[in-house]
This record gives C-alpha cells, sequence and structure tokens, in this order.
C-alpha cells in the first residue's frame, strides 16, 4: 500500500466492515443509539449538502428504522448504518457532489451506502421462484424462504484502460457527454472472460484498435450504480480509430502535450476536457502522461 491519501475518490477513510456484528442483534441495538446514520432517497442521494455535510442524524432519533437499516461498519467504537429515506424535509446531495465537498470517510461511506441501497431496492424478490426476500445479516443478506436461496449484494466488475501506441493516448467521449469531454476505454467483463481478454476485446468493439499488452494498476469502487473499476495501462498498434456506432460517439489519438494541458486546466476554449478527478479515470490519464511508472495506489 502506498502511503498517502489516495488520487480518487471513494477509497481513502473506509470504515471497518465489522462483518462479526453483521450475526450479532443484540450488539447492533446496543450500538444503534448513538450510531451515525446516512438516509438516502429514491435517487441514491443522500440527507446532507455540500456546505456541512451529511445531516446529523443518529439512530437513537429513528428507532423506527433500525430493522430496515444496514450496518456500514465501524468508526472507532461507533457504528455507521445506511437505510431508506424515510421522508423527513431538507436538502438532499448527490455522490459526485458529496465526494467533491465532504470529507472523505463521509463521502467513502456515502458511496458504500448508495450501492448497498440500491441492491436492496432492485431485488425484493427471488430471481429463481419469485416470492418476497427476507433481509438478514444486518442487511447485507436476502433470503427466500420460498426455495431456501440466499442473495448478496452484486458488485460488477468492469475494467478502465489508458491505452497507448507509444506516443499517443487513445481516450474516447460518449454523445451525452459535456462537450469536448474525453475519457478512457471501459466495459463490463463478460462470464469465462479474463480481465486480459475484456480489454482487449472492449478496446477493439469501441475503436478497433489492437491491444498488444496490458498490466494491472489500481481499482476504484463505482456505485453508479454497483461496479468495481479495475484500472489497466494497455500498449496497443497504432491503429487509426474507428468509433463504434453504438459506444463511442468519437474516439481518436491524443498527444502529450494535449493531455498535459488539459490536466493543467488550460485548454482554453477549444482544448480537450479530461475526466474529473473523482475518477480512476483521470488518475489513469495523469499515470500515462507522467510515464505510466506509478505503483498502484491502493
Amino acid at each position: 500500500m502506498v502511503p498517502g491519501p489516495a488520487p480518487f475518490a471513494f477509497i481513502d477513510g473506509a470504515l471497518d466492515r465489522a462483518g462479526h456484528l453483521r450475526n450479532a442483534p443484540d450488539r447492533l441495538a446496543a450500538l444503534w443509539p448513538r450510531a451515525r446514520l446516512l438516509l438516502l432517497d429514491e435517487q441514491g442521494r443522500a440527507l446532507g449538502d455540500t456546505v456541512t455535510g451529511p445531516a446529523p442524524v443518529t439512530g437513537g432519533q429513528r428507532p423506527h428504522l433500525r430493522e430496515a437499516a444496514v450496518l456500514l461498519g465501524l468508526d472507532g467504537d461507533r457504528a455507521w448504518f445506511a437505510a431508506a429515506d424515510d421522508g423527513e424535509a431538507g436538502p438532499r446531495i448527490d455522490l459526485r457532489s458529496a465526494a467533491a465537498h465532504w470529507p472523505v470517510r463521509e463521502a467513502t461511506a456515502f458511496a458504500q451506502a448508495r450501492a448497498v441501497l440500491h441492491w436492496r431496492a432492485r431485488h425484493r424478490h427471488c430471481g429463481a421462484c419469485g416470492a418476497a426476500l427476507r433481509y438478514g445479516g444486518a442487511g447485507w443478506l436476502g433470503h427466500c424462504d420460498g426455495c431456501g436461496l440466499d442473495h448478496y449484494p452484486r458488485t460488477d466488475p468492469a475494467v478502465i484502460v489508458a491505452v497507448s501506441d507509444g506516443t499517443r493516448l487513445l481516450l474516447g467521449r460518449q454523445a451525452g457527454w459535456p462537450a469536448r469531454r474525453y475519457s478512457t476505454l471501459a466495459g463490463f467483463v463478460e462470464p469465462g472472460e479474463t480481465l486480459e481478454q475484456t480489454i482487449a476485446r472492449e478496446v477493439f468493439e469501441e475503436s478497433a484498435v489492437r491491444v498488444r499488452r496490458c498490466r494491472y494498476l489500481a481499482s476504484q469502487p463505482w456505485p453508479f450504480p454497483s461496479s468495481l473499476m479495475l484500472g489497466f495501462y494497455a500498449e496497443a498498434e497504432p491503429d487509426e480509430p474507428v468509433a463504434a456506432d453504438d459506444e463511442l460517439e468519437d474516439v481518436r489519438w491524443f498527444g502529450r502535450d494535449e493531455v498535459g494541458a488539459a490536466l493543467r486546466g488550460e485548454t482554453g476554449e477549444d482544448g480537450l476536457l479530461v475526466s474529473p478527478k473523482l475518477s480512476i479515470s483521470r488518475w489513469l490519464i495523469a499515470q500515462w502522461h507522467a510515464g505510466c511508472g506509478a505503483s498502484p495506489a491502493r
């Protein structure tokens, strides 16, 4: 583990997930009154704002939410829980904004809460028999009394890769992004596929560029809604990029000077814009620009 703060969001300040408490209801009940409670609405926004952070809600103030709350973990001897918003009036903040303004522990806990509550909201019934699920394990287990299956939160692995031909960096953009914004290429791992195979397939599908080799650098939880981004550097042939009609609006090679100007924010009105600092994508771009010689961040 490299010392110093992580260079992208949702890494630092992680709680002790305290798995030993998930099946200890009496101990959880004792921790509840002074526990910190993150409340999220149906859109995944937290009760709070950019100035003061999350609303200072404790478990003791919401006794009716204890059975439905999810244990996030421990900060010392204080527990943190998350629960679906019970309708209290107040400002709401989205996770991207919170990552830019909240202390790292709060932002990382928010990311964890958003991912597991999204799973809970969309997995109310058993996928095998259709019966309603009964939740236990402090919110981390859905049990089907109909067929006996247990269901656990799902995380989808995805690769994200800085692709270079040795002198240039391959970046693409989606149609809905801000003008001039480009990012590293990414895609989900398919069943029966290695990470290396995923990189070669996704890069070729999105750009028609052929990858020769790749190596792992770092990872980032990405709860939009439930991914784990696995960051790689890849060496590729200097093929002419062709954007896939159903994937990207544009894909092209960028030189080191142009990428450096974008990282420094010196692009003016017409230059390249890259991913925001909260994302592993920007870190990968910066690693390439610096020579891609750094060790993984975590």
